[in-house]
Order: C-alpha cells, then sequence, then structure tokens
C-alpha cells in the first residue's frame, strides 16, 4: 500500500506546501518579472474551495506547514477567507500557516491575518531607500510597505524580511538592513538572485555570492550558525549583541537541496516538485472531475521523480526554467 507520508525516492519527507494563490502582482522588480507581463486568465486559476481542498488533503499526507504566496497573495480576491478556512487547520495536523507578501497591502489586514491563526510572515524588502525601491520594483511606494510591516508587527505577527542581495543596486544597505530590523525587532533573510524565467536585464549584472556578503558582515559583526529551523532552506546566524537572527538562502553557492522537505503548488494547480525543474503534476481536472484518489496518485508520481537537486548556475545563457518566480510561487 501507498504510504500515508509524502516521501520522495531519496528519504525525503514532504512537510511544507508552498501553495501559490495567484500568479499577479501589483510590482514588477526586476530582477523575478519583466515589465510587460502576461497574467493568467482567472478562469484557469484554482478556485479558494479548491485550494482549500487540496491543502485538506496535504494536511492528510503529514503536511505541517502550509505558506500562500504569489505572485501577491494579497491582490487575491477573497484571501482573506481562505486564510480564516485554512486557519482552522491548526492545531487539526497543521501546525502552522504563514504567508510571503511584498507588503502593500499588509496594513490593512494584518490584525485579520493574526485573528486567524497567522504568527508569521515573510515581506520582501530589498532596499528603505525609496528612489531605489521604486527604481527595483519599478512602480512600488516604500512608504505604503512600510506602514503594512510596522502594522503586522503591531498586530503581533513575526515579521522576517527577505532581502534578495543585488550587486550595485542595494549591497551597500545590508549592513543598515540588519541593524535596522534589530532595532524595529524583525529577523533578515538574505537571498541570492535566482535564474527563473526571461527578464529584461542580465542577472549576472546584480549577482551578488552570499558567501561574500557574509565576510563583508563579519569585518563588522560576529556571527555566529545558529540551530535554528523554520522549515524553510535559510541557514541562521546569531549576531552578536543583536536580537536579530540572520538568515542566507544560498540557491548558487551553497546547495541546500539535501534537506529539501517542500514541493510547490501553482495558481493552476500545478504542482512542481522542484522550484528549479519543470518536472510536475497537474490537479486542477483531478480535483474537478476526478478525486482524492487520484490526486493523491499524482502526488505520489510527482514525488517518484522529485530531482535530487537543482542546477542553477547564473551565467547559463538561459534560465535555468522559462517560467518566473510569480509562477511557481515565491
Amino acid at each position: 500500500m501507498r504510504e500515508t507520508g509524502l516521501i520522495d525516492s531519496f528519504g525525503r519527507r514532504i512537510s511544507y506546501v508552498r501553495l501559490s494563490v495567484t500568479d499577479r502582482c501589483d510590482l514588477r522588480c526586476r530582477y523575478c518579472m519583466a515589465e510587460r507581463m502576461a497574467f493568467l486568465p482567472r478562469a484557469d486559476l484554482l478556485g479558494l474551495e479548491e485550494i482549500a481542498d487540496l491543502a485538506d488533503i496535504f494536511i492528510a499526507r503529514g503536511v505541517k506547514r502550509l505558506r500562500l504566496t504569489g505572485g501577491e497573495p494579497l491582490v487575491r480576491r477573497g484571501i482573506m477567507d481562505l486564510v480564516r478556512t485554512l486557519g482552522t487547520r491548526i492545531g487539526h495536523g497543521l501546525d502552522e500557516l504563514t504567508l510571503t507578501t511584498n507588503g502593500t497591502q499588509l496594513e490593512q489586514v494584518a490584525a485579520g491575518l493574526a485573528a486567524a491563526g497567522v504568527r508569521r510572515v515573510n515581506v520582501s524588502l530589498d532596499t528603505r531607500d525609496p528612489q531605489r525601491f521604486a527604481h527595483i520594483t519599478r512602480r512600488g511606494d516604500l512608504a505604503r510597505v512600510l506602514r503594512g510591516i510596522a502594522a503586522a508587527r503591531d498586530a503581533g505577527l513575526h515579521v522576517k524580511i527577505n532581502m534578495v542581495a543585488l550587486r550595485g543596486l542595494n549591497e551597500d544597505e545590508i549592513a543598515d538592513m540588519l541593524l535596522w530590523c534589530d532595532a524595529e525587532g524583525y529577523d533578515l533573510t538574505l537571498i541570492e538572485t535566482m535564474p527563473l524565467g526571461e527578464v529584461d536585464e542580465a542577472r549576472t549584472d546584480h549577482y551578488l555570492p552570499l558567501d561574500a556578503v557574509r565576510r563583508h558582515l563579519e569585518r563588522r559583526f560576529t556571527l555566529t550558525p545558529s540551530i535554528r529551523r523554520t522549515g524553510g532552506p535559510a541557514r541562521y546566524w546569531q549576531v552578536a549583541g543583536l536580537r536579530v537572527q540572520l538568515g542566507l538562502i544560498t540557491p548558487l553557492t551553497e546547495n541546500f537541496c539535501t534537506g529539501c522537505n517542500r514541493i510547490r503548488v501553482a495558481a493552476t494547480g500545478t504542482v512542481y516538485g522542484c522550484l528549479g525543474h519543470d518536472q510536475k503534476v497537474e490537479l486542477r481536472d483531478l480535483l474537478r472531475h476526478g478525486g482524492t484518489a487520484q490526486v493523491n496518485a499524482a502526488l505520489d508520481l510527482l514525488l517518484a521523480g522529485k530531482p535530487r537537486t537543482h542546477d542553477f548556475q547564473i551565467a547559463a545563457a538561459r534560465p535555468a526554467v522559462g517560467r518566473h518566480m510569480n509562477v511557481t510561487g515565491g
């Protein structure tokens, strides 16, 4: 008989699923998306009830953490209804419901997220300079995002700032971002840019390896490896004299695939075994016209072929996969 848990051919148990609710985003970050994007018709997306049904299948298979992603998840109409529905699963198979957001809509919903059972949010913030922010995001309002982050903190949510390290764009702000996060009560995770989807600029121009960033930070701070784990790919460091936890996500300089515990669901119901590969199964029609048994069989097929590792190469002529991060669930 099929084992209850989700286990791939390398013995890795899947306990963490990233659920994209939309491919749409109200920003156009240069390293993530092209300036002119074509988004999916709404009819192609899973309905919110279908997303909840799929989440229940994952929970029954041993998934303990769900993260809602996009695009920007908070631009999906009815998203708070889904959050409240999934929040009722916490303590009933689900340990944690979290969210990754760009923060533009966070001020209005922070209290509602906390009331629904969300305890942590990740907010993408690559700079605190208004002009740089407008340049990187192509259209963003930094003040609005900062208000949203503060509202999340004031609602009792633990806030982690995700900052993509970009040579020539924000590398001179990293130490100050660390100090700001400490002062405001946030944690900070630095991320290497990843070669996903065609963008309008060469990623090599702004690629900044985090081993070099860490060495630079160590000239000013004392960093000690931490045993902290949150279920994601970050490796954490304690910073002497500061409360902030520093995380590093290093898909290029220090591969973390050995301990992979996650899969990603696109807003269409396509499930990817790996961010860096096109290996996938399609669940939308199975949810609508098949049944739980067929969905589970497709998930078993996905896990049987889940790749051992991604193969990101920042200098490759073409990106690792053609889809942008907003399609997979960033």
